[in-house]
C-alpha cells in the first residue's frame, strides 16, 4: 500500500481485502471492515464512539497513540464524544451556517481566479506542477483569509500540516511520529498565541467570534481558550489536506477520462454529480476508526467492548454489491459516498470542501481547454489520508 503502485491503485489490494470477509481481524489488533452497508451502519450508529483522547491512554502501544500529537488529535472536534462532542460542534456550527458559506464562496471564487490566472501564465513556459500551483495553495488561502491568518504564514501551514497528519496514518514510523510532534507543538505555539491576540484584539472573525462564544459557555478563561485553540487547529488541519486531495484528484481523475471531460464541457449543470463520483472513486480519506461502546456482533463476527474497527472506505466505495461498475470511474451516475462520515461526526467542512471543488473545476473547464497531464503523478506514502503530491501538467 506504500509503494509507488499501491499508492497510483489501491483498488486491487481492496479486492483482496474484500475477498477475506466483510469484518475479520486485523494483524495489528481490532477489525477491519469492507462493505459499504456495515461501513454506513457504524457510521450513523451514536453508540460507536471515536478514539478520543481518554480510550488512547488505556493502549498499551505507548509510542502509537500515547504519541502528543495523537493525544493533541485526541482533543479535536473529530475525536471527542458527547456530551464533549455536542458542545464543541454546536460551538462550532455558529460560525460556519449558511451566512458564513455566503460570504466565503467570494473568497473561493477570488482566489480560483488568481491561481488560474499563475497557472496560464506558468503554463506558457511549459511543465508545472498542478498541485504545488493550485490544488494545495487554494484550501489554505480560503482557510486563511476566513481566520485571517497573515499570507505569509501559509507555507508554514502547509508544511505543518503535511507533518501533522502522520499520526493519522494507520502505521507511522518513529520518525513519523516525530515530526508529527513536532509540527503539533508549533501548531499549539501558532495557534494558542492566535487566540491571545484575537482576545486582546477581537474582531468579526472566527476565532473572536469563538472566544466570546465559549466565554459564555465556559467560566475558567484558560478553558475557554483551550476550546478556541482545539477549533481553530480543527478548522486548518480538516481544511487543508483533504480539500487539497479532492482538488486535485478531481483535476486528476477528469484529465484521465478525457471524453467524459469533454462531455462535461458542455454540460457543467453536472459538476455536483461529478464532484460526489471523485470522492467515491477516491476519497481523501481511505480509514476511518470507530471504537465498539460494548461487545457487539458486526456482520456476524462478535467485536469485544473498547477494540477498535477500521471502516476501510476506500473498499467500501469499491463494493460492488452497492455500484454497478464500482471499478469505473463514472460522472454519469449518482453516487453515494462516506467522504463526509455520517452520523453526529458528519463533516462540517462538506459545503466548503463543495464550494471549492466546483469554483476550481468550473474555472479549469473554461479556462484551460488544452490541459494535460505530462508526466505520472506522484503521491505520499499513506493508507489513511490520501494526498497526491505532484501532478504534472502542460497546456497544448
Amino acid at each position: 500500500m506504500r509503494t509507488p503502485a499501491g499508492q497510483a491503485n489501491p483498488f486491487p489490494f481492496y479486492t483482496e481485502l474484500r475477498e477475506m470477509g466483510d469484518v475479520f481481524p486485523a494483524p495489528w489488533g481490532g477489525h477491519l471492515v469492507t462493505p459499504y452497508d456495515l461501513c454506513d451502519q457504524v457510521l450513523r450508529d451514536r453508540s460507536w464512539t471515536v478514539p478520543s483522547s481518554e480510550w488512547r491512554t488505556r493502549q498499551e502501544d505507548a509510542t502509537r497513540w500515547s504519541a502528543p500529537a495523537s493525544l493533541q488529535m485526541g482533543e479535536t472536534l473529530p475525536m471527542l464524544n458527547p456530551p464533549d462532542h455536542t458542545r464543541m460542534r454546536n460551538s462550532a456550527k455558529r460560525v460556519l451556517d449558511r451566512k458564513s458559506l455566503e460570504i466565503i464562496s467570494n473568497s473561493v471564487d477570488r482566489n480560483t481566479d488568481l491561481l488560474l490566472d499563475r497557472l496560464t501564465e506558468e503554463l506558457r513556459d511549459g511543465e508545472v506542477d498542478f498541485c504545488r500551483l493550485v490544488g494545495e495553495e487554494l484550501p489554505v488561502a480560503v482557510i486563511g483569509e476566513w481566520l485571517r491568518l497573515p499570507p505569509d504564514d501559509y507555507p508554514l501551514m502547509r508544511e505543518l500540516t503535511h507533518d501533522q497528519v502522520f499520526t493519522q496514518e494507520l502505521f507511522p514510523s518513529p520518525s513519523q511520529l516525530t515530526l508529527s510532534d513536532s509540527a503539533t507543538a508549533r501548531l499549539r505555539e501558532y495557534f494558542t498565541a492566535l487566540v491571545r491576540e484575537r482576545r486582546r484584539n477581537p474582531g468579526d472573525d472566527p476565532v473572536s467570534a469563538w472566544i466570546r462564544t465559549w466565554d459564555e459557555m465556559e467560566p475558567d478563561r484558560a478553558a475557554a481558550d483551550e476550546a478556541v485553540y482545539s477549533l481553530a487547529l480543527f478548522v486548518v488541519l480538516a481544511g487543508l489536506e483533504t480539500t487539497s486531495h479532492l482538488l486535485s484528484t478531481s483535476v486528476r481523475l477528469l484529465l484521465e477520462h478525457p471524453l467524459q471531460l469533454e462531455w462535461l464541457r458542455t454540460h457543467p449543470e453536472h459538476l455536483p454529480n461529478v464532484i460526489d463520483e471523485v470522492l467515491r472513486y477516491d476519497p481523501p480519506i481511505h480509514m476511518i476508526s470507530r471504537i465498539a461502546p460494548a461487545d457487539t456482533v458486526l456482520g456476524d463476527v462478535l467485536v469485544r467492548k473498547d477494540e477498535m474497527v477500521q471502516l476501510l472506505v476506500g473498499a467500501a466505495h469499491h463494493d460492488p454489491e452497492k455500484y454497478d461498475g464500482a471499478e469505473m470511474f463514472n460522472i454519469h451516475r449518482r453516487a453515494s459516498h462516506l467522504s463526509f462520515g455520517g452520523g453526529i461526526h458528519y463533516c462540517l467542512g462538506a459545503p466548503l470542501a463543495r464550494l471549492e471543488a466546483t469554483s476550481l473545476l468550473t474555472g479549469v473547464l473554461r479556462r484551460l481547454p488544452g490541459l494535460r497531464i505530462s508526466g505520472t503523478p506522484v503521491w505520499a506514502p499513506r493508507v489513511a489520508f490520501r494526498r497526491l503530491a505532484e501532478l504534472k501538467v502542460v497546456q497544448d
